[in-house]
């Protein structure tokens, strides 16, 4: 085979390669939060799937950094956080209730927490529009507590 045709059939493989990567870079999808506050946080997320209600908890995400909560397109519309600031004390909650522990969880369904040795946790509702993919962003007392 000459070595014209081989270097043309090298490039254009390689160019197939980038292609295919870049189009998989561009197909990621995933529920991010950063803390843009001057605290440390405590995050818990809850959420509904293809087989119901879930929480997951906590990841502890330092001022000012992003964290990847959940990886691929979001399961639902309506994504439930709640946080806890570390440093300052306080929280951000909402109505919302959803089961939690104090370590590291995940529960599915939301009904009985106490009942199934659970704490009943308020969430606060974030409404992604069927986004895909969707950031929150938690900001100090005063500038607002989500947004995309």
């Amino acid at each position: 085979m000459p070595l014209r045709f081989r270097m043309r059939t090298l490039r254009r493989n390689f160019a197939l390669l980038l292609g295919f990567c870049l189009y998989a870079t561009a197909a990621h999808a995933d529920l991010k939060l950063c803390n843009a506050t001057s605290s440390r946080v405590g995050v818990a997320i809850g959420y509904q799937d293809t087989s119901g209600w879930a929480t997951e908890g906590w990841w502890n995400i330092a001022s000012q950094t992003c964290e990847t909560l959940l990886k691929g397109a979001l399961p639902s519309r309506f994504v439930y956080v709640h946080a806890v600031d570390y440093d300052r004390g306080g929280e951000w909650g909402g109505k919302n209730d959803m089961c939690t522990t104090e370590k590291s969880f995940a529960i599915r369904g939301v009904q009985d927490c106490i009942k199934r040795g659970y704490k009943r946790t308020g969430f606060f509702e974030v409404d992604t529009g069927e986004a895909k993919e969707w950031t929150i962003r938690l900001t100090d007392p005063g500038q607002g507590k989500a947004d995309k």
